[in-house]
């Protein structure tokens, strides 16, 4: 008989809630029994014990973990200053996590999060919803076989709303770094500039972010990355500037054509076969991408972030029997932070930096 997972769910009314639905999700994967909620506001436990099904309820999560010691606990709650703590609760006690990004807020938290995983075996899920596309096979093999050629650049840009620029970096832009990562391999090096009207941040441009994000500046970013066999890959986020329909998401630009990759479980994917990159010089038409491949119509009916959660539930799932790391693990997380960081500490630098960065810290607490 296949194993019944035993499920806790952390999160916390008003400082970030439950997510993207990862408290609900459970409710559609059928090995796992939903045993306990932890919410620190008690107005909001009692409505989210209600919504997600849970047997018991706590006000305090370390509790919940010591008394109901589920094998998985789904850190839920958007905010992000509290991921490092509740992490390494579970980790530390060999619990596998399946949680919201951003992962953490810096890469010393990252890094002490996976050598206590590693020690213990705990397996770690990020909720990239987009990791999880069944269409991201179709478009690494097109690369593979060389439909778009030689791969040159990637080039990403944030939703560029009022959250453009550092913010945006952080809150969507972690889902194009993502993307960059899984197309283009680990990243070399990192060259950005970070601007505030107009001008470089400086040390009086700080501020702490939104949603426990930590130290943030800046309202423009634009930066460059390196990836082996010459591969350059840009992201840009200028606040208030996002277009409509948005330009959020990654474009791939090989010699021979364009994959063009929005973001989501199964997002909008589409292919230009023209080696100018310039449609209306040659003429050539956009094809989508369906999970059965350029051309083909999408068989997968089931979309939207419940979809997307499942999958990487079961993901999550089959990575725990089959003693594998996730689709987005805890090292897809910290390549991520690795990305963001990477601007942050060019800035501060005023130069390219490597990646992996000597420097573990958040480089903008480090302004002078």
């Amino acid at each position: 008989m296949p194993q019944t997972y035993r499920v806790a769910i952390i999160g916390s009314t008003g400082r970030g809630d439950y997510g993207h639905g990862l408290d609900v999700a459970w409710k559609e994967v059928h090995n796992v029994e939903v045993v306990a909620l932890a919410d620190d506001n008690e107005k909001g436990r009692s409505a989210a014990v209600e919504k997600c099904g849970a047997k018991a309820a706590y006000a305090d999560y370390r509790q919940m973990i010591e008394k109901e010691r589920p094998a998985i606990v789904s850190i839920c709650q958007r905010w992000v200053d509290r991921h490092h703590e509740m992490i390494m609760a579970c980790v530390e006690r060999g619990i596998h996590v399946f949680m919201e990004k951003p992962f953490c807020r810096t890469l010393a938290e990252a890094d002490e999060i996976i050598r206590k995983s590693e020690m213990t075996h705990a397996k770690l899920a990020i909720a990239h919803q987009t990791r999880y596309c069944p269409i991201i096979p179709v478009v690494k093999k097109m690369i593979d076989d060389g439909q778009l050629g030689t791969l040159l650049e990637l080039r990403a840009r944030g939703k560029e709303d009022q959250r453009g620029g550092a913010e945006d970096l952080w809150v969507l832009g972690s889902h194009v770094m993502n993307l960059m990562h899984v197309f283009a391999g680990d990243p070399t090096s990192c060259f950005a500039t970070i601007t505030n009207k107009g001008r470089p941040i400086t040390k009086s441009d700080v501020i702490a972010g939104n949603e426990g994000l930590g130290p943030l500046a800046g309202d423009a970013v634009e930066a460059s990355y390196r990836f082996p066999n010459g591969v350059t890959g840009h992201f840009s986020s200028h606040r208030g500037l996002g277009g409509s329909p948005s330009r959020f998401g990654l474009q791939i630009f090989g010699s021979k054509g364009i994959v063009e990759y929005l973001t989501g479980y199964l997002p909008a994917v589409n292919y230009l076969p023209d080696p100018s990159w310039s449609p209306g010089r040659s003429g050539a038409k956009w094809q989508k991408v369906s999970s059965a491949g350029p051309g083909n119509p999408e068989p997968i009916k089931s979309a939207g972030l419940s979809a997307g959660n499942v999958a990487a539930i079961n993901d999550l799932i089959a990575a725990i029997e089959q003693n594998r790391q996730p689709l987005c693990s805890a090292y897809s997380g910290r390549t991520i932070i690795e990305m963001i960081m990477g601007v942050f500490e060019s800035q501060r630098q005023g130069k390219p930096v490597a990646i992996p960065l000597e420097n573990r810290e958040h480089p903008l607490a480090m302004l002078k």
